[in-house]
């Protein structure tokens, strides 16, 4: 996906969002779900952790980086899931990815206000980001009894 933009001189530039990616990490059937801590508008609210994709970064790379800043986990990223969701007023998009922990890790709640594990039927008690609402249904068939 691409957008298109004027520049100074009137010219059309293209340029493709900005990607940022999300991890949903499953274990025993159960999601990870960090809540904001900031910005003030978000915080509280529900999200899948994740960032932005840097230059020269693969998506996979960038999730594993940013679950081992955000939580101090290990990861392998998996499948992803859902579609992509456009944010920023199109200058971003979302990709959500499965993803497993490594090695024993337990994730910490290094840049979240909390943390918690939902199962498929607890998917709804809490507020979630526009932007990775929309995930939700897709995660709940991932979500089963081991």
């Amino acid at each position: 996906m691409q957008t298109e933009r004027a520049n100074s001189v009137g010219q059309s530039a293209r340029r493709d969002p900005k990607v940022i990616v999300g991890a949903a990490i499953i274990e025993g059937g159960r999601v990870l779900a960090c809540a904001r801590s900031a910005p003030p508008e978000v915080a509280g609210m529900w999200e899948f952790p994740g960032g932005k994709v840097e230059p020269g970064e693969s998506e996979t790379v960038a999730l594993v980086r940013e679950c081992a800043e955000e939580l101090g986990v290990r990861v392998e990223v998996g499948e992803r899931v859902g579609r992509n969701v456009r944010m920023a007023h199109g200058r971003s998009v979302l990709k959500v990815y499965a993803a497993r922990l490594l090695h024993g890790d337990r994730p910490q709640a290094l840049e979240h206000s909390e943390l918690r594990w939902l199962s498929a039927t607890e998917l709804d008690t809490v507020t979630w980001l526009p932007a990775d609402a929309p995930i939700v249904a897709a995660l709940r068939p991932l979500l089963h009894t081991p």
